[in-house]
């Protein structure tokens, strides 16, 4: 073989190279902008699961507020009918005790009313309460995943970045250069492609 029959050999070759990498290259950008939208779609349905959360959590909590109140308004009642004496009214307030104000004030009177009220008891949980700590815990959840979400649209759109430069590597190598420097920018782009494609591998995918 001549050197002249070498030198288009080589050439040849790194023609057939080039094209097949920029062909995969492209195909892998697109992908790697397909999921990066993908990803941004699903950080927006979690951010406003997030935030339909803590508002139906906000209303959780007023009613459990609402809850509250009311309960102290029948205690006080009953109190001061029992400091008058008057039993019957007393027994008529308290049959009006919330279910879940009367859990907390049993339990109150069996322990000896060591409390100061049966408020502080941990048996009284409000109507609501459950559905509110619920409720915040559902939305810190979706918040969390939609900063995860967003993440992974960001390393996706930061590998589309460095496709971008294998397709810039391997299109410099096409031109009128001395070989060894062409040889030398498609080398690095198939060690640069390579990573990249090691690097998506480890990436979730959302079809």
């Amino acid at each position: 073989m001549t050197e002249h029959e070498g030198r288009d050999g080589w050439k040849r070759a790194t023609e057939i190279v080039g094209v097949f990498l920029l062909s995969i290259t492209a195909v892998l950008t697109a992908w790697c902008g397909f999921e990066a939208s993908k990803w941004g779609g699903e950080m927006s349905i979690a951010f406003s699961q997030a935030s339909s959360a803590r508002i139906q959590a906000a209303s959780a909590e007023g009613e459990a507020r609402s809850a509250q109140s009311f309960d102290l308004t029948i205690y006080a009642a009953y109190v001061e009918a029992r400091g008058r004496g008057e039993e019957e009214l007393a027994e008529y307030i308290r049959a009006r005790f919330t279910p879940e104000f009367e859990v907390a004030y049993i339990a109150w009177v069996a322990d000896g009313q060591v409390e100061r009220a049966p408020f502080a008891r941990e048996e009284y949980v409000p109507e609501g309460t459950k559905e509110a700590e619920e409720l915040k815990a559902r939305a810190d959840a979706k918040f969390a995943e939609a900063l995860e979400n967003n993440q992974r649209g960001d390393n996706y759109s930061l590998l589309t970045v460095l496709f971008a430069l294998v397709l810039f590597l391997t299109a410099m190598s096409q031109r009128e250069i001395a070989p060894w420097v062409a040889r030398t920018l498609l080398g690095l782009a198939v060690v640069v492609a390579i990573v990249g494609v090691v690097i998506l591998s480890t990436f979730p995918i959302k079809i």
